[in-house]
């Protein structure tokens, strides 16, 4: 892999920890640039490194690619995290917040890439980063399209079944939160039925207004109706990390979607990497 470039500015937010202040982005910059792509990787900071080889991959066609650091991960969180902590929270209120601010990342860097060419612009998100890309698609309709990898929504099936969450369960029962959440019953009772209370949503002032609990508030669920640009959707057969009603309630609920299937589990994902990118290739430039 070639030296990455690097790009900084400082966040339109005040971050939690000073380190997270200034917003990193690698930036893969081919010749000729026919599309922009920006680039979400999942919480932590083990998957960084090797999901920087698409950036690399996607420079082949033309496509510029902006990697974009989130808050709290990598060198925008203080030495010994393992990134993203502040996103394994109890609280809905803290963590809506937190949410909001890897999405402000997002729409400052769109401002970023709209200065630097006047190409299309799509994002592209794994795991936890598919969730960032959807709750920005239906904020920003300057980013075109969308590519969501291994993720999901309704936040139910996520910290109750991922072994990805357990530590939060574990801190729902100790701590609890504003809901008088301690269980996946306690779950079930604020909640209410998920697919009801996100067809009660008629634009995305409601999610806020009308939610049950403040959990709707950051649900890649509850935003999914609002996301109106294409979307190529990875499905990971036997993913555990991202439990399978998960998958099954976000690709419910986007309505603009090609859904391609991979025989593996999450981090086997990664195997099929020149196949991901082929397809998104494909989906970027020919639709298809």
């Amino acid at each position: 892999m070639s030296e990455l470039k690097l790009i900084t500015f400082e966040s339109s937010y005040e971050p939690v920890v000073k380190e997270s202040k200034v917003v990193r982005v690698y930036v893969f910059e081919p010749e000729k640039v026919e599309h922009n792509l920006i680039f979400v990787h999942g919480i932590g900071n083990g998957n960084i490194p090797y999901l920087l080889w698409f950036g690399e991959r996607f420079k082949r066609y033309n496509i510029k690619t902006w990697f974009l650091v989130l808050p709290y991960h990598e060198k925008r969180a203080p030495t010994g995290w393992n990134g993203g902590e502040p996103f394994y929270h109890p609280s809905p209120f803290y963590c809506v917040k937190r949410f909001d601010e890897a999405v402000q990342d997002v729409l400052d860097l769109v401002d970023v890439v709209r200065k630097d060419n006047g190409g299309p612009i799509a994002m592209m998100g794994f795991s936890f980063g598919g969730m960032i890309t959807i709750l920005s698609l239906a904020r920003e309709k300057r980013i075109e399209k969308g590519i969501v990898c291994c993720s999901g929504g309704d936040w139910r099936w996520i910290n109750w079944y991922s072994p990805y969450t357990e530590k939060l369960r574990m801190l729902y029962k100790e701590k609890s939160n504003e809901f008088g959440c301690r269980s996946e019953k306690d779950c079930i009772r604020n909640r209410k039925d998920s697919f009801e209370v996100v067809a009660s949503f008629q634009k995305l002032e409601d999610i806020r207004e009308k939610s049950p609990v403040a959990c709707y508030f950051y649900d890649p669920l509850s935003y999914a109706p609002f996301v109106d640009q294409k979307i190529l959707f990875f499905w990971a057969l036997f993913d555990r990390v991202i439990p399978y009603r998960s998958y099954a309630s976000l690709h419910k609920h986007l309505k603009n979607k090609k859904t391609v299937f991979l025989p593996t589990g999450h981090k086997g994902s990664y195997f099929f990497r020149r196949y991901i990118v082929r397809r998104v290739v494909r989906f970027l430039k020919y639709d298809k």
